[in-house]
């Protein structure tokens, strides 16, 4: 058998802990299935007493991990520390300095420094891997890179991230109301203390930004996508969404709007929205309860493609990073985004105005007559079509009792509902800005 692929590996938390067992527990399997061994030769962590179910004396020591990629018996980094900037970023430029392949977990990374990254991993003439970056242990990324590479790839989007997820079935199950429900999560360990990179969408956002890239051939614009979280969506929400025959998912969505399909030209427009939808029981996201995450992506020959699993856990996570080092030890370096950095298109950016769908609107109002006068003229005066309404439900509000009004619009364009809107901005009758969700339809 070959010489051994030797690893070093940053970040002994939750993943690291899993990669490290995985490595020593399936060391024979992976052996055969790479051609070789792959052995941990070094490790780095920012507590080395801290017992971590595995002998870490059994590799050597680095206090500071950017010297990880200058070992002379390193081939591969793994990075698990996280974190956009700082010393993951440091550590992942002296890896491809030192004419090492990198191995991450890390989706901020690579939402705010991928393309960058790719251009000094080629000029290396390395790997950059980042399977584990995006929805945990599904083959997602190595999925479009390879099982659809021969398609044009429509639209690709999913459920993202696991908490919200959680919070949001959970509500589904048991009428429970948003805070309540991320307390639990919280004292579960499924929420952190502080849940705002999660519940707000952000982290649902890197990783649309990663897929959208792989699956139009396009530069990363992390700041080009649109990000809504789930904080507003109440136990009313839930239930009126549920008598009309959907469920409220949190829904990362990304497109390519040309002319032509695939064109990645100046002249196409990209999409990118992580946004609350209600969600077609039909739909095969629909049914995608607790911490799973999936994605669809919809190409021209190979048609829907759905991809579903734990998308966060030691195990799963673990999974992936092992998996890119197979690849790595069995000669694969490829372009980490399925064509070289410098061929990425440019698109620019869509305006969600003139697409079409139907919409979900929640106002919260004084409960006085009029009130519903002035809500129907104003869907009436920007050409919005109401499809249903519901009052139904009470909120209180700085010690005032606030009636729910609920309506279901027609297919029609999203300028309309922006224009509905506008023209109720303002009223003394709401007590708070409406909540609009998208509709995800079969």
């Amino acid at each position: 058998m070959n010489e051994p692929l030797r690893v070093a590996l940053a970040g002994l938390g939750t993943v690291g802990g899993g990669v490290v067992r995985l490595i020593e527990a399936n060391a024979d399997l992976i052996a055969r299935r790479a051609g070789r061994p792959i052995r941990i030769t070094a490790i780095s962590a920012r507590n080395r007493g801290k017992n971590r179910g595995f002998d870490a004396t059994a590799y050597a020591w680095e206090d500071d991990m950017v010297i990880l990629g200058e070992r002379d018996d390193v081939d591969v980094v793994v990075e698990l520390v996280g974190g956009a900037d700082g010393p993951a970023l440091a550590l992942a430029r002296t890896t491809f300095e030192a004419g090492k392949a990198l191995v991450t977990a890390n989706k901020a990374m690579i939402a705010h420094h991928g393309i960058d990254l790719a251009k000094r991993a080629e000029a290396a003439h390395v790997a950059l891997k980042f399977e584990a970056a995006v929805a945990g242990g599904i083959p997602v990324i190595k999925g479009l890179k390879e099982g659809a590479a021969a398609n044009h790839i429509h639209r690709v989007y999913g459920i993202l991230n696991g908490t919200c997820n959680y919070i949001l079935s959970t509500m589904e199950d048991t009428g429970r109301d948003f805070a309540d429900v991320l307390s639990e999560a919280q004292a579960k360990g499924y929420a952190e203390s502080d849940p705002s990179f999660d519940i707000d969408g952000i982290d649902a956002a890197h990783k649309l930004s990663i897929l959208a890239s792989i699956a139009f051939g396009t530069a990363i614009d992390f700041p080009g996508v649109a990000v809504t979280g789930i904080r507003r969506v109440l136990a009313a929400d839930i239930a009126q969404a549920d008598a009309l025959g959907y469920y409220i998912r949190l829904i990362g969505m990304a497109d390519v709007e040309s002319a032509t399909p695939g064109d990645t030209s100046a002249d196409c427009r990209l999409f990118q929205r992580v946004h609350p939808h209600l969600v077609h029981r039909d739909h095969p996201l629909a049914h995608v309860d607790g911490a799973t995450n999936a994605v669809v992506a919809e190409g021209d020959f190979v048609g829907r493609l759905l991809f579903q699993g734990a998308g966060a856990g030691d195990g799963p996570t673990a999974s992936a990073v092992v998996a890119d080092l197979i690849d790595i030890a069995r000669g694969d370096i490829g372009a980490a985004f399925s064509v070289p950095a410098a061929e990425l298109g440019h698109a620019t950016r869509a305006d969600s105005g003139h697409r079409t769908g139907k919409t979900y609107l929640r106002f919260t109002v004084a409960d006085r007559p009029g009130t519903l006068a002035e809500i129907a003229a104003a869907m009436r005066d920007a050409g919005v079509s109401i499809e249903s309404l519901i009052q139904k439900g009470r909120v209180e509000i700085a010690g005032e009792s606030r009636a729910l009004v609920s309506l279901v619009t027609h297919e029609g364009p999203e300028s309309a509902i922006e224009h509905a809107l506008r023209l109720l901005d303002g009223s003394p009758n709401l007590a708070e800005p409406p909540l609009v969700m998208p509709i995800l339809d079969v």
